[in-house]
């Protein structure tokens, strides 16, 4: 037997060529030999193999023997297969009727379907849930029958005509459902917020129309823009005209510009100039708030300036245009271009009658407060429209600014210019008082400040009125004939701008850092100017002795006791006089009360200061003789004294 097995083994490797084993690693513990030993294992162990080793037949015999067997079997096989030929075509005839049966049993299942589906789709109103349910089983017959015409059965032409007269009437019902909402839109004083809800209701119709009759689904939706187009355009037409009734009468026109020449009202100047309650509508509150109403406005005689109905027209236009839009999107199922597409040819005409009449009035609009306000009021609306998502309304926005922005520079252009031409002698009194131009400017960057800081161009335009505007103050500071008024003048002007500035701005900003500067120089000035009317004999002896005293020269002022004797004894008699009319005087100088205490307390500092350099200088060797230094106040006492005459905040 073993001899057998490697006859047999050896003539098995001489027949079969060596396998390439490649860069097969034996060694790895990829190649495992305990399976071969398993599979060699299960051979042994099979009966007929067990049955040849014990027997010693020869293999090739053995197997030669087995393909006899096989080749036989074969053709008996085919020979029945020959025999039984007639009933194996029965069989597949039997198959096939079959396969006929199932289709015809899905065919009839359908046309019970139908039977029942007729019945809704005839009698049901349309608004019933049965026809939107049998509506939505139609749908699904007619794809059906698209499916069984594409494989060309015979129960096509059977089914098809019954779901074609289905079909024709629902498409008629729905047709005459839609349309008729759509005709109540046309009704005056309809709300056609609610037949469009009910329109929402029965999206599927139009689903459906679009699925299988494209004819009347465009028909319906072409009725829709026509009558809502129409619709817009007419209310928003009549809406708009009645705001104009409510609006203030006395509005600005080309002469109300910061430079005029002769003064108008301050009434007028700030309706025109300050932003004051005009920026409340721009607060959350009114910016969201219902709309207003004209024929109630004017029973009660209410007006209102030009922000807060462009406020109340545009607020209605978004809230519309939102809603409209998420309609459009919805029920006619379209998105993308599509939408904006349909949008634009329902509102288009509404938003071009807005557009005219916005450019109207701005042609002729000299307030700058107002084109302001409408500028923030649109930049806020397209903050609210992309917040919820609608795009409709981005390109309208964008055109309207284009309209709105170009006018306000120019009106503060026309500003500028006028402050730049305005001649200070023709503006008539005098007066210390902050100028009603510098005001108007001040009460237009208050409005200005902050808000413009995020547009380029104005940032620029803005900076070169404030420019314009300082130049305006210093030409007019020069028309004082006193050092002392002009002072005045620049200090009640500087600290009025410094306020202004400080409530809209951080306190370090750059602006506002370069007007205390202004203020604190000019301040210092004022000081030594008041100061000098009665102590200046002091004040110059002081000044002049420090300087000698630095040369080590002050023996030079030796001849001077009779000067000294006479500022000495001029100062303890009459200072206290003298700083009760310096109080008196500022006070009275000074629009500001705080800036006005505050320049008095600066004042007698510095008086104190001066005082206490004289202690000093006649302390010094040069003049320890005199006896007239015995009648010097006691610096400590001058203190507590002066102290009195500080006003109280």
């Amino acid at each position: 037997h073993a001899a057998a097995h490697i006859g047999v083994a050896s003539r098995w490797q001489d027949a079969v060529p060596a396998p390439n084993l490649g860069d097969l690693d034996i060694t790895t513990d990829e190649f495992i030999l305990d399976e071969v030993d398993i599979h060699i294992q299960a051979n042994l162990e099979d009966d007929l193999v067990k049955e040849a080793l014990k027997t010693g037949v020869d293999l090739r015999q053995y197997s030669k023997q087995v393909e006899t067997e096989l080749q036989r079997i074969e053709q008996a096989s085919i020979k029945d297969y020959i025999k039984e030929s007639q009933n194996i075509a029965s069989l597949h005839n039997q198959i096939t009727a079959c396969d006929s049966i199932l289709e015809v049993s899905a065919f009839m299942k359908n046309c019970v379907c139908v039977c029942v589906c007729f019945s809704v789709i005839l009698d049901s109103p349309v608004t019933e849930q049965e026809f939107l349910e049998q509506l939505h089983e139609l749908n699904s017959k007619i794809n059906y029958a698209k499916e069984l015409s594409f494989r060309e059965t015979l129960a096509c032409s059977d089914i098809q005509d019954i779901v074609d007269r289905l079909k024709i009437k629902a498409v008629s019902k729905i047709r005459e459902f839609i349309l008729q909402k759509i005709y109540s839109f046309r009704k005056p004083m309809t709300n056609y917020q609610i037949p469009q809800n009910t329109l929402l209701k029965f999206r599927f119709f139009y689903q459906f129309l679009l699925a299988n009759e494209r004819t009347v689904a465009k028909e319906i939706r072409d009725e829709y823009v026509d009558t809502m187009s129409k619709i817009y355009f007419s209310y928003f037409k009549s809406y708009s005209g009645r705001l104009l009734k409510v609006q203030y009468e006395d509005v600005a026109d080309k002469d109300d510009l910061m430079g005029v020449e002769d003064t108008p009202s301050l009434k007028s100047r700030n309706t025109i100039f300050t932003l004051g309650q005009r920026g409340a509508v721009l607060s959350p509150a009114e910016l969201e708030g219902p709309i207003l109403i004209p024929h109630a406005a004017q029973r009660g005689d209410s007006r209102y300036p030009y922000e807060t109905l462009f406020r109340s027209q545009y607020y209605a236009l978004l809230d519309n245009g939102c809603r409209e839009f998420l309609f459009l999107s919805d029920f006619f199922m379209v998105a993308g271009n599509s939408a904006l597409d349909l949008f634009s040819s329902i509102m288009g005409k509404t938003l071009s009658m807005f557009l005219k009449n916005l450019s109207t009035y701005l042609s002729d609009c000299y307030d700058s407060i107002a084109v302001f306000l409408c500028i923030h009021i649109i930049l806020r609306f397209r903050a609210i429209t992309a917040k919820r998502n609608i795009p409709a309304l981005d390109k309208y926005w964008e055109a309207v600014l284009e309209l709105l922005w170009p006018r306000f520079e120019l009106i503060l252009e026309m500003n500028i210019q006028s402050i730049r031409n305005t001649d200070p002698q023709k503006l008539g009194v005098l007066d210390t008082r902050p100028h009603y131009v510098k005001l108007s400017a001040l009460l237009f960057r208050k409005a200005v400040s902050g808000e413009i800081r995020c547009f380029a161009t104005l940032t620029a335009a803005v900076i070169w009125f404030q420019v314009e505007v300082e130049n305006f103050v210093l030409k007019m500071a020069a028309e004082f004939p006193s050092r002392r008024d002009q002072l005045i003048f620049l200090i009640n002007n500087y600290d009025m701008m410094l306020g202004v500035l400080m409530e809209r701005a951080a306190d370090d900003s750059k602006e506002v850092e370069g007007f205390q500067q202004l203020l604190l120089a000019r301040t210092q000035e004022f000081i030594e100017e008041i100061l000098s009317p009665p102590f200046g004999g002091m004040i110059a002896f002081v000044k002049e002795s420090e300087a000698l005293m630095e040369k080590g020269q002050l023996d030079k002022l030796r001849t001077d006791e009779a000067r000294i004797t006479q500022l000495v004894r001029g100062f303890s008699s009459s200072w206290k006089q003298s700083v009760e009319a310096l109080s008196q005087d500022v006070m009275r100088s000074f629009t500001n009360f705080k800036n006005g205490t505050s320049i008095i307390q600066g004042a007698l500092t510095q008086l104190i200061q001066y005082y206490h350099g004289f202690h000093k200088v006649l302390s010094q060797p040069t003049f320890r003789s005199l006896a007239v230094r015995s009648e010097l106040i006691n610096l400590h006492h001058l203190m507590v004294e002066v102290k009195k005459h500080k006003p109280n905040f």
